[in-house]
């Protein structure tokens, strides 16, 4: 027996229950079709339930044992391990609860345990008191599902619409419940269930808490109850009871009493309908199609049934209630005619005989009395269509199918009369007592047709038309076919109407016209009654009641008030008057009264549904009502029939003709006195009723009266000049006397009818509310008008919104009395109990709250205008005053009072939504967040039940939103809207609280910390630790229903907009960095919110498209943000469950039930499938939410007008439209509106009114497109929002998430998938531009990342290095060496494939060609991406390892082409295919646009022309002068330029474009074509007339601008300089490089851009800073000066310059010669290295790049002056005995250089003195050391970067710290990796780059050497030498030596070399000799060995050593 014993912790008696009620819902109610299956299932589960209904398992001593024991042993509970111990207090409360509820033990425990863990549900209740609550809810879900279940079957009265299957089910289900005794069982049920015995029971056991918890429990009691008997009733409504049952249910009749108001409660009135739905033989005359079927009812073939109904109906034996008994009689008699009706039943003649005795006796017991008041005036009889069909089947059926009875009853009442008549006149007691039944009849049918919510108009079968309508208004019930003949019921009841009217007896003649009152109700039964009225009185009436024609017409009543008015006039009576002596002088009678007021009651019923019968009478020229009932006001009648005046009048108000003449009337009848006459002794009209009359009687008809009528009228037309001519015109004083003398004292009145008190304060606040809802500013309202009145000046009246605004606008009585109205009705609804007037007090708070409301959205404006304005007025902002102090408590609660009527949103939701839309407009305004906060939490049961209040709105079951609603709503339906539009507030309200800095309200809400900093939050799931349910629970509880299923989240598809606010919220916590840290730890570890979430995605619901976005759009955003964060903190298992969900393309299992699955997920790579079955493959899901964006979009027709013009009209949306604070910029209908109809009114003529309905239509048409077009607005706004969402997951998924998490070939898959599927969308042609910027955006980081990961593929695939091969696989020259082979790179270039890049290149070319001439922006992302693509076939960086050559050139010619080069050749392909156009394209955005597309434009063409072996674009760039726009342009930049010198620069723009123009012309010329047409656009005359270049910044030795300060953004002036020159100088370089065949030319064009900066150029030559700037400047310039200034080059430039010019040229020319040899004593020798220690000072952390770069520089500038002497020397000296002697024969520099003197600064010789051979000398040696240095050093970062991996850390650290100047820690070790080996590949480069300038410097060096020693030891004369033969030869030399000097005059030879002695050039043999010796030449030897075998003129060096080794020799012989 242990096994049962398991507590279930949803406790049996209420959790299985809950999900009954919600399946049979899901089935029935809202139709979900995989309900059906689920359904079937529950009920075979619950059958027993059903069957043994309500009973409870029972009491047992083993369970009260093992529950008695449970604190010690424990008990164990279902679905937990091992058993949980109990506490004390706990085992007590079950028993307790046992013994209350009779319930088993364990059950009670499970009670209990549930009531604790529902405890957040029901904040302030003990689990005990939830655990009452639950019981009962249980017993309510029993109930409801066994009469949801019953009315759903099929039967004979309705139909639900459901599936066959659904209603086979429950039909079948349910008969089996009825064959096993449930009507016994539910009458027993409702019999036992008493509410008091209940009560009575809790209250001893202490189980009622506070008076919400009882009002609770007390409905789910009534609930139950009422469910049970409306079972019956729907049953009975279906399918006829057996006989027995029917029998049981008259025995529980029997017995039944009433109400203490005479009504029959609502459970005893279901079961009353029951039984008269069992005696309906109505629906087998109606129904024609199932006849046969319907002619089965036991009621037409069980005799036995007849007879046993029969035989205990007609027992004389009385009833508890005769009437009830009476009405039973009356259906059953009813029912026997119905039987003996139908032809084919004559077995049951006796008993259908019976039927006029069962009638007679059913009227004996005044059967009409009793169904007016107890069953018509029962609570809940109008709630129910069933209800009041089946009371109009009984009484037109006894109407009908009785005219025998009917005749009789009227024969009665003839009869009555006349007697009654006899004895007044005979003056006796009128006989005593008479039968009413005819009257009673007639007052039953008034009662039931007065009210009609359902719009039945059931009243229509009453008036059969004697002749068809005309108007399709008014159709009669009948009318299908316009002459088809009435139906016998319908003829015999409007006869019935007919003849009653006929010779009225005076005793039913008001019941009569009640009668007709009710049958008037509804708008064709109006008209019926309307026209009946009018013929009665017609003159064929006349001469049956004389002259007055029937008493029951419009002429009889009107001519009635006419005397009426005569004769009460003041003044004395007239001659006319004389007449009527039978008028009594005293007034009217009572009798009088009681018929005027019923028959102005009729009147108003007309008026009030028939807008003809309204008009037919006002223009009745006899009839005259209105001037008739304004006459009888101002006489002296009883307030109640003024009233009843008042409220006709109020009816004829409706009509705004009507309401127009008769605002005019009441001022000119000055009901309420508005104009004082200084001889009038006392005041008039309507105030003094008030004040006198009716505070004396306690009772205020009439005051309630006025308001109505005030109310209607203010809403039918407006009188702005009311009064005119007798007072300031306006509608002031009826204000006032509604504001000051109605309202203002409205509570100080006394009242003899509580409730009236109410009614006046609800009657008076909808005027209000009505004349400020419809008020708007204008700028007139605040400007004093004056007027002139009877000759003096008067301020015109204000428009009564201005005066309402203003009196809420500051602390006035009137807003104070608002307010306390607001706490007064609060209080009254918190204490849950009934009370008179309720519902006029819920009516006046709701106008209350609406008028806060208006006055909040309407203050803006109002207070802008009066600011403007020169009004004395001062007014404070509503939200200020509502933080007023409440002078009643002394607090500032005002908004607490507001926020508690949320606490009573399921009750009042009218309430809760107007004070959600107040919180929610004053949470915008600024600094009202903490205030409110602090209010809302100063009081702790306070700041608990407006918690509870948000949650409980947030959590109403009942809210739905309806979308586009058709028409009217029925207030069930409005209901359920406005419940919603609560919850949409509220999230509003949160979403802008979270914008304000906390504390605020949403913190609080939410369930954040306000004392402590948020981010300390704990977030709990409600009920843990005590933490309460906050809307943070609920919100979250909204989005997860429906998440576990298949279909998902259920409020995306049913409440869209709703979930959509929801998701904000999220994001919005998610997003802040306050909250972000809690939020997302609870979402993620309480709630697994986003992966059950984003599993649903893509949301697609097609009717709600734009909240589905945007509902994506936010989950996305979130998602991105949990990315980010997971993988910042290292939580790799949740990134990597999320990348699974959202790149997998493998079907995942979903829905996995609670403990399956798991670990095994977590293990699977995201690539775990790649091998498998390709074909079951699914859409990846990031792929198919971009799949749900349609980024086509309808655009709406352009309007066609005929009346407005159309500019205008635009202009006019234009003009109003708004920018909403979340959304697009929409167009405001309602503005738009006002303004045409104001445009229609201005139009004056008769043609304008002909007009008005073609402008009406018109108008209409443009409003519809006004819709349409914010539709299509806010669908762009929306697809941009939820692309950009998109495009921002994309990017943190590829960015921010670990890389190893997804494969690389996953990777680039992914990648290709989504750029060919972005492009596919983008490039459709219906999709809109709008979405263009976001699409190339994502297409722009997916083409990088794209580009990043096929290069990092490509750099592993050379890294590797293959077993067996110790060297790298990838050779100098780039190719692959066998090992690789060609044939493993042939298959593609990429994982992806060469195919796969081929269609992303053409894709990114096709967008950009679709741009077409404007969307630069887009292009400029797009030419981002096409770059990033090229870069893909870029080579890598390859590090120079001197060994390539071993190849020979043939081998190398006929190489297999490489990957890259096939890929570059095919990119090349495909972007020529595309011709001019794209050229145009490019090119155009290159030379103007913004400037960052220029940039990328520029790079782009740079790209190209690179790799563009055809040369085309270089072709079309110069033919279409795009080349020579761009070269143009720079005398532009110049000026910009210019600019960016100053110390604190504008903009850097202008540098960036300038450096991108530069890079590009520079490779332009880099083509030798290039160089050419670069030429011949003139690029250097432009360069040389760019002044910029002159505007050289003073260099600072100290470093001000240098290293020492920290390094800023914007670079100091000389590095910006720097940046201005060196590209020029880069640009002159390429140029001279480049133009072989026109090298001349272009020397002779850079020679002249030097001149032109000369004092630039030579600043710079004697520039002695020490940074790698300036030695890069001197690079450059070295070199472009040893190819430039050459001799020669002036003589060949063909301009004409004259002798000055030359001269002066030449001299320029000779400086730059004498300063480039001065360079060489700076850079070669000691001053090196000190160069080298001040730049060490300089810098800390990129030391090691900079030195790299100096010594670089350095090593260039030497190589340079020694091209520059090579050049000299050959250019001038044609043969070798005429050379240039460039040093002069002394060697002691390099003795002195290699002294110990290092580290003393050398003198620098001066430039003119020629320096001597001993630099270089110096300069060999020093090169040759620095060569081994420098291969040393190569051939270790070579074996380095062979084996990275083997390196230490802190090797590799160093290595990443030259790279990453920060951050070198947080990087992951295969990133360091990565790093390490970028920086030795750069270094590997530096150094063969620095061994290639030492070799080219040693074998110049060698050069010159050989040739000076040459010409001094072999042909030179020592000038010391007096040999006369050699005489003659010197003059001959020096002339030789002039003649070549012609053109440089300036290198004073003769000078330095005339002076060479004898002993000079012997000591220069013996220096060289000494210098050059062994060790040299073995070195330099061993240099030629080590290098230039690979890269230089391999034995050179060797024939110069042995040349120069000859002639010293020989010297020396």
């Amino acid at each position: 027996m242990a096994a049962p014993l398991a507590v279930i912790s949803v406790a049996s008696l209420w959790g299985p229950y809950k999900d009954l009620w919600q399946t049979v819902v899901n089935a029935i109610w809202k139709r979900q079709p995989e309900a059906i299956h689920l359904l079937d299932q529950v009920l075979k589960k619950h059958k027993p339930d059903f069957i043994s209904l309500f009973r409870n398992p029972p009491k047992n001593a083993q369970q009260h044992e093992k529950i008695q024991k449970a604190s010690t042993e424990g008990v164990a509970i279902q679905g937990q391990q091992g058993t949980r111990l109990l506490p004390e207090q706990l085992i007590r409360e079950a028993f307790i609860l046992s013994n209350l509820f009779d319930i088993g033990e364990l059950a009670a425990v499970e009670l209990l345990l549930a009531g604790e863990h529902q405890q957040p549900y029901f904040p302030g209740l003990t689990r005990g008191l939830v655990a009452v609550l639950l019981y009962w809810d249980g017993k309510r879900c029993i109930a409801n599902s066994l009469r949801t279940l019953i009315q759903s079957r099929r039967g004979k009265t309705w139909t639900l619409e459901l599936s066959p299957e659904l209603v086979s089910i429950t039909t079948h289900f349910t008969d089996e419940l009825m064959e096993q005794g449930l009507t016994h069982k539910i009458l027993t049920l409702v019999s036992q269930i008493d509410l008091n015995t209940e009560f009575e029971k809790l209250q001893r056991e202490r189980g009622l808490g506070s008076e919400k918890h009882r009002k609770e429990v007390a409905d789910l009691i009534k609930e139950c109850r009422l469910s049970l008997a409306e079972s019956l009733f729907v049953w009975t409504c279906q399918s006829p009871l057996s006989r027995d049952d029917t029998l049981i249910l008259i025995t529980y009749l029997e017995k039944v009493t009433v109400e203490a108001d005479g009504s029959l409660d609502n459970v005893n009135l279901a079961l009353l309908m029951a039984l008269l739905y069992c005696f309906d033989v109505g629906c087998v005359e109606q129904g024609a199609e199932d006849r046969e079927e319907l002619m089965q009812l036991p009621l037409l073939t069980d005799r036995q049934y007849i007879a046993a109904v029969h035989t205990r109906l007609q027992e004389s034996q009385p009833w508890k209630l005769p009437g009830l008994q009476a009405t039973v009689r009356l259906a059953w008699a009813l029912a026997l005619r119905g039987i003996s009706q139908l032809s084919d039943v004559t077995a049951f003649a006796e008993f259908t005989e019976a039927d006029e005795a069962m009638a007679e006796l059913a009227i004996a017991d005044n059967v009409f009395l009793f169904l007016t008041e107890s069953v018509m005036r029962a609570e809940n009889f109008y709630q129910e269509e069933f209800y009041i069909r089946r009371i109009h089947d009984l009484l037109t059926g006894f109407l009908a199918v009785m005219p025998m009875k009917v005749k009789q009853l009227r024969n009665r009442a003839d009869e009555d009369a006349r007697m009654i008549h006899m004895s007044i006149q005979m003056g006796n007691e009128p006989p005593l007592p008479l039968r009413r039944d005819l009257e009673h009849l007639m007052l039953s049918i008034a009662e039931l047709y007065k009210k009609d919510p359902f719009n039945l108009e059931l009243a229509l079968e009453y008036w059969c038309p004697s002749e068809p309508l005309q108007s399709s208004a008014i159709m009669g019930s009948y009318i299908g076919i316009t002459h088809q003949r009435p139906p016998q019921r319908q003829v015999v009841l409007s006869k019935f109407v007919r003849q009653m009217g006929d010779l009225l007896p005076s005793t039913i003649y008001i019941p009569y016209l009640k009668m007709l009152r009710g049958l008037a109700s509804g708008p064709q039964c109006a008209h019926y009654c309307f026209t009946l009225l009018k013929v009665n009185g017609s003159s064929h009436a006349e001469n049956i009641q004389g002259a007055g024609g029937s008493p029951v017409s419009w002429e009889h009543f009107f001519h009635s008030l006419m005397l009426y008015h005569e004769h009460l006039r003041k003044d004395l009576p007239s001659a006319d008057s004389i007449q009527y002596r039978h008028l009594p002088l005293r007034g009217i009678t009572q009798k009088e009264q009681d018929g005027l007021i019923t028959f102005l009651e009729l009147t108003n019923t007309i008026v009030k549904w028939s807008e003809n019968a309204r008009l037919a009478l006002c223009e009745h020229p006899q009839w005259t009502p209105v001037v008739v009932i304004l006459g009888l006001l101002q006489c002296s009648i009883p307030p109640i029939l003024k009233a009843k005046l008042l409220d006709t009048l109020t009816s004829f108000g409706k009509s705004p003709e009507i309401a127009a003449s008769l605002w005019q009337s009441l001022e000119y009848t000055q009901v309420l006195q508005t104009v004082r006459v200084p001889s009038q002794r006392q005041a008039i009209g309507i105030e003094v009723e008030l004040n006198e009359i009716e505070s004396r009687c306690e009772e205020y008809p009439l005051t309630i009266a006025f308001c109505r009528l005030i109310s209607t009228l203010v809403e039918s037309s407006f009188p702005s000049n009311l009064g005119a001519g007798l007072r300031p015109p306006g509608f002031d004083p009826y204000l006032q006397f509604l504001r000051d003398s109605v309202f203002l004292r409205f509570r100080t009145r006394a009242y003899r009818r509580a409730a009236e008190k109410w009614e006046v304060a609800e009657a008076v606040l909808e005027v209000f509310y009505k004349l400020l809802r419809d008020y708007e500013p204008q700028l007139e309202d605040f400007v004093d008008q004056y007027l002139e009145l009877q000759g003096e000046e008067v301020i015109a009246y204000k428009p009564p919104g201005f005066n309402l605004m203003y009196h809420l606008l500051n602390e006035s009585p009137m807003l104070e009395l608002c307010l306390s109205l607001l706490e007064e009705g609060v209080k009254q609804l918190d204490t849950y109990a009934p009370f008179p007037g309720k519902k006029y007090l819920e009516k006046s708070v709701q106008y209350c709250l609406g008028l806060l409301n208006l006055t909040l959205q309407k203050e803006n404006v109002f207070m802008n205008y009066l600011r403007e304005s020169h009004l004395s007025l001062i007014v404070a902002s509503l939200e200020q005053l509502l933080q007023g102090i409440n002078p009643r408590t002394k607090k500032a609660d005002h908004v607490v009072n507001i926020a508690r009527y949320l606490y009573h949103g399921t009750t009042n939701p009218e309430l809760a939504f107007e004070s959600s839309k107040i919180l929610c407009c004053i949470s915008c305004s600024a600094n009202i967040q903490v205030k409110l906060t602090g209010d809302f939490t100063q009081d702790q049961s306070i700041s608990q039940k407006l918690m509870a209040g948000f949650v409980e709105c947030l959590d109403s079951e009942t809210a739905e939103e309806i979308i586009n609603p058709v028409g009217e709503l029925e207030p069930e339906r409005k209901r359920v809207q406005i419940y919603h539009e609560t919850r949409i507030n509220i999230l509003n309200l949160l979403i802008t609280s979270l914008e304000c800095s906390p504390p605020n309200l949403a913190l609080y809400l939410l369930g954040y910390e306000l004392k402590k900093p948020v981010s300390t939050t704990n977030l709990q799931d409600a009920g843990v630790l005590g933490c309460p349910r906050t809307c943070l629970h609920a919100i979250l509880n909204i989005l997860e229903k429906g998440s576990k299923t298949r279909s998902g989240p259920t409020a995306v598809q049913e409440s869209p907009h709703l979930a959509e606010l929801c998701y904000q919220v999220i994001y919005q916590l998610c997003a802040c960095s306050d909250t972000s840290g809690p939020t997302m730890r609870y979402l993620r570890t309480s709630q697994d919110f986003l992966f059950s979430q984003l599993q649903h995605l893509p949301f697609s619901v097609k009717e709600h498209e734009i909240p589905a976005l945007n509902q994506m759009s936010w989950l996305m955003k979130t998602a991105s943000i949990e990315l980010r964060v997971t993988s910042l903190n290292r939580q790799r298992s949740h990134t990597h469950r999320l990348l699974h969900l959202l790149l997998d393309d493998m079907p995942v299992k979903h829905y996995l039930a609670e403990g399956e699955g798991g670990t095994e997920d977590e293990s699977r790579s995201v690539t775990g499938f790649l091998h498998f079955d390709t074909a079951s493959k699914v859409r990846r899901k990031i792929l198919s939410i971009l799949d749900s964006i349609d980024f086509s979009q309808e655009i709406p027709e352009p309007l066609q007008l005929d009346f407005f013009d159309r500019a205008q009209i635009e202009q006019v949306i234009a003009n109003c439209e708004n920018k909403s604070t979340r959304g697009p910029v929409i167009c405001n209908v309602k503005h738009v509106h006002k303004v045409l109809i104001a445009e229609v009114n201005a139009l004056q003529g008769m043609a304008a009114l002909g007009q008005r309905p073609l402008l009406m239509e018109e108008i209409n048409t443009i409003l519809q497109y006004v819709v349409e077009r914010n539709k299509l607005l806010q669908c762009l706004y929306a697809k941009r929002h939820a692309l950009e969402s998109w495009r921002q997951l994309v990017e943190i998924i590829l960015t921010a998430c670990p890389q190893d998490l997804i494969q690389p070939e996953e990777r680039q898959l992914i990648i290709r998938d989504l750029l060919q599927d972005v492009h596919d969308k983008i490039l459709d042609d219906d999709a809109a531009q709008e979405l263009m910027p976001v699409v190339a955006g994502a297409v722009f980081t997916l083409t990088a990342h794209l580009s990043q990961s096929v290069r990092t593929e490509q750099k592993q695939l050379l890294a590797e290095p293959i077993p067996g091969h110790s060297q790298f696989v990838l050779m100098l020259d780039g190719s692959f060496t066998s090992p690789l082979g060609s044939e493993g790179m042939a298959v593609g270039f990429a994982s992806i494939g060469d195919s796969s890049l081929h269609i992303i290149l053409k894709k990114i070319l096709d967008f950009i060609l679709k741009t077409g001439g404007g969307f630069q922006r887009v292009r400029t992302h797009l030419y981002g991406s096409l770059l990033y693509y090229l870069q893909i076939a870029q080579r890598p960086d390859e590090p120079d390892t001197l060994e390539a050559a071993k190849k020979t050139m043939w081998e190398r010619l006929t190489a297999p082409e490489d990957a890259f080069s096939k890929l570059q050749r095919e990119n090349m392909a495909i972007i020529e295919s595309y011709g001019s156009a794209l050229m145009e394209v490019v090119c155009r955005d290159a030379c103007d646009g913004h400037e960052i597309g220029r940039m990328l434009a520029l790079a782009l063409l740079d790209r190209i022309v690179s790799v563009d072996k055809q040369q085309q674009w270089l072709v079309y760039l110069s033919n279409s002068g795009y080349l020579k726009v761009l070269v143009d342009s720079l005398a532009d930049d110049d000026l910009k330029l210019q600019s960016l010198l100053t110390p604190q620069p504008p903009l850097l723009k202008a540098l960036y474009t300038y450096e991108s123009k530069m890079a590009f012309l520079t490779k332009v010329a880099k083509i030798q074509q290039g160089a050419l047409e670069l030429l011949r656009s003139g690029v250097t005359v432009r360069l040389a007339q760019c002044r910029v270049y002159d505007m050289r910044p003073e260099t600072d030795q100290q470093g001000i601008f240098g290293m020492r300060e920290s390094p800023v953004f914007y670079p100091a002036p000389v590095e910006r300089y720097r940046q201005i020159l060196l590209p020029a100088l880069q640009l002159c370089q390429v140029i001279l490089t480049s133009s072989v065949t026109q090298h001349v030319q272009a020397a002779g064009q850079v020679l002249q851009f030097l001149i032109s900066h000369s004092d630039t150029i030579q600043a710079i030559l004697r520039c002695q800073e020490v940074s790698a700037g300036s030695f890069q400047e001197l690079a450059l310039l070295t070199g472009i000066i040893s190819k430039a200034a050459l001799p020669g080059v002036l003589d060949d430039l063909d301009i004409d310059i004259n002798e000055g010019m030359q001269i002066e040229l030449q001299g320029h020319i000779g400086r730059f010669q004498r300063q480039c040899l001065g360079l060489l004593t700076r850079f070669s020798g000691s001053d090196r290295l000190r160069q080298f220690k001040l730049q060490d000072d300089h810098a800390e952390g990129d030391r090691v790049n900079k030195r790299d770069e100096m010594e670089l520089a350095m090593q260039q500038i030497c190589a340079n002056v020694m091209q520059y002497c090579q050049s000299l020397m050959l250019k001038n000296a044609p043969a070798f005995e005429h050379t240039i002697c460039l040093f002069t024969p002394s060697l002691s520099e390099s003795i002195n250089r290699d002294g110990p003197r290092q580290d003393t600064q050398a003198p620098v010789i001066q430039y003119w003195r020629l320096p001597g051979l001993g630099i270089i000398v110096y300069l060999l040696k020093q090169s040759a050391n620095d060569f081994f240095s420098y291969y040393d050093s190569h051939r270790q970062s070579v074996s380095k970067l062979q084996n990275v991996e083997q390196l230490p850390p802190d090797e590799i650290k160093e290595l990443c710290q030259s790279v990453l100047l920060a951050g070198v820690d947080k990087i992951s070790t295969a990133q360091k990796y990565i790093v390490a080996r970028r920086r030795l590949v750069k270094l590997i480069n530096n150094r063969a780059k620095l061994l290639s300038l030492c070799c080219y410097i040693i074998e110049m060096c060698l050069f010159i050497l050989w040739r000076h020693l040459e010409h001094y030891l072999l042909y030179c004369t020592p000038a010391d030498s007096q040999d006369s033969l050699l005489a003659s030869r010197i003059p001959l030399k020096s002339r030789k030596i002039q003649d070549s000097f012609s053109s440089d005059p300036n290198l004073d030879f003769r000078s330095g070399l005339s002076r060479v002695s004898q002993h000079d050039i012997d000591q220069l043999q013996i220096e060289a000799t000494n210098s050059f010796g062994e060790s040299l030449q073995k070195k330099l030897l061993d240099i030629e060995g080590l290098y230039s075998k690979v890269r230089s003129r391999y034995t050179f060096i060797q024939a110069l050593i042995r040349r120069i080794r000859g002639l010293l020799r020989i010297s020396r012989t």
